[in-house]
């Protein structure tokens, strides 16, 4: 059952501490899923795949929920959403690195950004400040 899997695991303490050192309170939802997120190597994943991670793991989460968690951690730095198409990824490598996409498998990858260099970007409007630059490219 979860609450088990939840007092065993190790990683959930670390979770606990990701979370609150953002900001956001650990509640049961965000503890399991940013448990699976942040668990291992970086991950690109859908909405819906952490869904069904959360199934799997008998969390108690809806579609809607992850959602919410998932836009509350991007606001808090620690995901990055990276839009292709019209498909949505959730990366948790949020620092700074372009991607590789291919297009047959759907898969995206990290490039790291000493990988590229960018020259020649545009004037930017009045008042602004650059944020980021996100790089994708695209295989077949």
């Amino acid at each position: 059952m979860y609450s088990k899997q939840k007092k065993s695991n190790r990683k959930y303490d670390s979770s606990k501490e990701l979370l609150q050192g953002a900001g956001l309170r650990p509640t049961q939802q965000r503890l399991a899923l940013a448990n699976w997120l942040f668990k291992g190597c970086p991950k690109h994943v859908t909405a819906e795949q952490v869904h069904a991670a959360a199934r799997k793991m008998r969390a108690p989460v809806s579609l809607a929920t992850v959602y919410n968690t998932l836009n509350h951690l991007i606001e808090a730095g620690l995901l990055r959403q990276v839009a292709i198409g019209g498909q949505v990824y959730f990366d948790t490598n949020a620092g700074g690195h372009h991607h590789l996409f291919d297009e047959k498998s759907g898969r995206l990858s990290d490039i790291p950004a000493t990988s590229l260099r960018i020259a020649g970007l545009p004037r930017l409007p009045h008042g602004k400040a650059l944020s980021r630059v996100d790089v994708v490219v695209r295989v077949r």
